[in-house]
């Protein structure tokens, strides 16, 4: 039996503060990292706060397993999960924030999130260290991701150091922002396997399950799939699929399912919970990712955990994520896809859920993404601060008229900066204490520390 008692700790090593629009309870890969990430900071004993938007009714301050503490600022998103950039409005309370909670250091998440970026540009204006992680990878020709890449060069031109989850993603990052390649870190995401695992009895072959399990938008390939599902039923009577999914492609696939009559073949699962994800997985028999881009893809993790050999297309970080005999890929094409799909039949008698599951224990540990993020952190620290005019020049390389304005824009915010400190001092804004949670076996002495940071 376990007793958690709160502590209130002076020898924290960092304190982080993690920022992004996407947290729970919203479900994706981003949430999952920051989560995971911030339970394994905490039990190396350092302070994690987090910094989202409010979902719903869920405003203010919460407090999740572990005692990692989550600010739900009263901000509602205004597009796909993002908040609408206000450049300057965010300042104070992101201030408050920092300095009621003594962050040392700023972790910022996804290129799509505002908060973070607006974030990370308050933090540097006030003098911290900040490191950013890109999730995704852009292209370079369309009008949202020339946008977004200048939007990444303006805040990556400061950014102490980067963090990308492979070393294609870094690839591409470095090409859209200009950054230098050498402040640039590769840590890959990793898969909870303690909830991720085989079921107990393996499942017979009369009957192969496929499963899909990815938001159903072009960007996730759901266009592939509905030209792929009728082919391989076609070719093989014993074969049935499971989406798991919701998005705006899903009425194609509901159209293809009744065009077909493939209505007792494919199953439509809707949006699952991610608590469910992993009984949806131990369903079936392979794990099937149609993606058009993916920096990396936690899905495939997740599924190969559960002991399901994977197709997916070869896009982006996904050839890097799995060993050659844990995975099948293929051109994102639909007769390239049935084709590897063909194969993976094929030699799904040979794979082991057991074995698969054991491997990944090995290969991907969120502790381990922990320790590597703690060296990035520490390499972060110990850079030099610099004064107003050394950042300037910075900015200045970023183009002939976007230098200016962003040099324009970080002027604005160092002066609003100074304002906030005439008004509201930063000795009137009380300090919170460092509160950790200290887990105890029955039997042992259970004592409460109280011992705040002396000054």
């Amino acid at each position: 039996m376990m007793f958690c008692v709160i502590a209130f700790m002076a020898d924290l090593k960092h304190r982080i503060l993690m920022v992004s629009d996407f947290f729970y309870p919203n479900f994706g890969g981003v949430e999952n990292h920051i989560y995971y990430l911030s339970q394994c900071l905490l039990k190396l004993g350092h302070k994690v706060v987090v910094l989202t938007h409010a979902y719903g009714n869920r405003s203010g301050v919460r407090y999740m397993t572990g005692g990692l503490k989550v600010y739900y600022v009263p901000w509602r998103p205004f597009l796909m999960q993002n908040t609408f950039p206000t450049i300057y409005g965010t300042f104070p309370i992101i201030r408050t924030i920092l300095l009621r909670e003594k962050i040392s250091l700023v972790h910022g998440h996804q290129a799509f999130s505002t908060l973070c970026h607006e974030t990370l540009m308050h933090a540097r204006t006030m003098g911290y260290k900040v490191v950013f992680t890109d999730h995704s990878l852009y292209g370079f020709a369309d009008v949202g991701s020339i946008h977004m890449n200048k939007v990444l060069q303006f805040t990556l031109a400061d950014v102490t150091r980067a963090i990308c989850v492979s070393h294609t993603s870094k690839e591409n990052t470095v090409l859209r922002s200009g950054l230098p390649p050498e402040k640039v870190f590769v840590i890959p995401n990793a898969v909870d396997t303690a909830m991720f695992k085989p079921a107990q009895q393996r499942l017979g072959r009369d009957e192969i399950v496929i499963v899909v399990i990815s938001r159903l938008v072009y960007r996730k390939g759901a266009d592939l799939l509905v030209e792929v599902i009728p082919e391989v039923c076609r070719l093989y009577p014993n074969v049935r699929f499971v989406v798991g999914g919701d998005g705006p492609k899903r009425v194609r696939l509901e159209e293809m399912r009744e065009k077909h009559s493939l209505q007792d073949r494919v199953e439509m699962l809707g949006a699952v919970p991610h608590a469910s994800v992993r009984s949806v997985l131990i369903s079936g028999h392979i794990f099937l990712n149609s993606s058009l881009t993916e920096a990396f893809c936690i899905a495939i993790l997740e599924a190969a955990s559960c002991g399901l050999l994977t197709v997916s297309t070869r896009v982006g970080g996904v050839p890097e994520v799995l060993p050659d005999d844990m995975i099948v890929l293929a051109e994102p094409d639909p007769s390239d896809m049935v084709h590897a799909i063909r194969k993976a039949i094929s030699i799904l008698p040979n794979i082991d859920p057991q074995v698969m599951h054991d491997r990944m224990k090995r290969l991907y540990n969120w502790n381990d993404v922990a320790e590597r993020t703690e060296i990035v952190y520490n390499r972060a620290l110990k850079c030099s601060d610099q004064s107003l005019l050394e950042r300037l020049s910075r900015y200045l390389s970023c183009g002939a008229w976007a230098g200016k304005l962003f040099c324009l824009v970080m002027i604005i915010d160092f002066l609003i900066w100074r304002l906030l400190e005439l008004l509201q001092p930063a000795e009137d804004i009380e300090e919170v204490p460092d509160v950790a949670l200290r887990c105890h076996q029955h039997g042992e002495r259970i004592e409460e520390i109280y011992r705040c940071k002396s000054e």
